[in-house]
């Protein structure tokens, strides 16, 4: 397309869900109260991890992560949907667009490393638990936890710098509520090949590994639970991987679905519904698969809520 003769593009529309106002009303309903619910949840996992001492474990310490993570993944698409539900016209800057896309795809690929990694971590509690405090370390595990940081947000910075070279003419509609890749690539004039060549190389990369990294810790743990000799002992360790299996099931699946194949045309109708799994849905699974089948987490929390009476009732009584 001869770029010269087409009007250069400053900012994106999104299109979001369409449909009559009631309905875009009821989702807004519904997705506000998903994602108040998940900011809700996981700043409780943070803070009862940060404030109860005998949660500052490996095993915690990643959780920790993950909520602070979900917070911001959410945080990083949930507004533009919210917004779309209310508005048929909400504007994004082509800039804002990229900057969305970099810190979207940074932390998808944290996520899916930090998976990896709590993975990791319950196959060596479970599997080597004579060696575990010295293969885990609170050392180790901060380099893990950094590892996965790092990592994740290293991934995406040449795919973005790629697409911040990118002419966009022509059409300012984008097919999603937020700027995912496919819906992006569909607006530009440029030639789009080595974009989508290496965006689909790097999260093909990076989901396919942590997904086969995490069903092989999970692999050996069920090998190792069938091995134990106590029914007991088998039922509360499947018990405890069980709700990690859960999330991870469906995380990997929708993500798998949505961006491990060849760049082609398809149904972003289909798209966006899948989106809001991994969007929105995913991270309100975490606090409550976490920590409502966790009775070190639930022991932790009313033991919080107990040390915050005792002050307040003391604080009365001196008033």
């Amino acid at each position: 397309m001869n770029v010269a003769n087409q009007t250069r593009v400053t900012e994106f529309i999104f299109l979001g869900f369409s449909g009559v106002l009631y309905l875009r009303l009821a989702l807004f309903v519904m997705f506000l109260t998903v994602y108040l619910l998940s900011l809700m949840g996981n700043t409780l996992i943070i803070f009862i991890v940060l404030m109860d001492s005998t949660l500052q474990i490996p095993m915690y310490i990643f959780l920790g992560n993950l909520s602070f993570l979900e917070i911001w993944y959410t945080t990083a698409t949930v507004p533009k949907l919210l917004a779309t539900c209310l508005s048929q016209v909400v504007a994004i800057s082509v800039a804002g667009c990229i900057t969305q896309y970099y810190f979207f795809f940074s932390l998808g690929a944290t996520e899916c490393i930090l998976l990896a990694v709590m993975a990791y971590d319950r196959y060596l509690a479970i599997c080597s638990p004579l060696r575990y405090a010295f293969l885990m370390s609170l050392q180790v595990c901060l380099r893990f936890s950094a590892a996965s940081w790092i990592g994740g947000f290293i991934v995406p910075v040449l795919p973005t710098i790629l697409v911040s070279y990118l002419n966009f003419c022509g059409s300012q509609k984008i097919n999603h509520f937020f700027c995912d890749s496919e819906p992006i690539f569909q607006l530009s004039c440029s030639d789009t090949f080595m974009v989508e060549a290496l965006g689909y190389t790097c999260s093909s990369v990076v989901i396919l590994s942590s997904f086969l990294l995490t069903m092989s810790s999970y692999g050996n743990i069920v090998v190792t639970i069938i091995k134990l000799s106590s029914r007991e002992a088998r039922k509360k360790t499947f018990s405890t991987c069980a709700s990690h299996l859960t999330v991870v099931t469906i995380y990997y699946g929708t993500i798998i679905f949505a961006y491990v194949r060849p760049p082609a045309k398809h149904n972003f109708t289909m798209g966006k519904a899948v989106s809001v799994f991994y969007c929105v849905v995913t991270p309100l699974l975490n606090p409550l698969v976490y920590t409502l089948r966790n009775k070190d987490v639930k022991k932790a929390f009313r033991k919080v809520l107990e040390r915050k009476r005792l002050f307040l009732t003391r604080h009365t009584q001196e008033v």
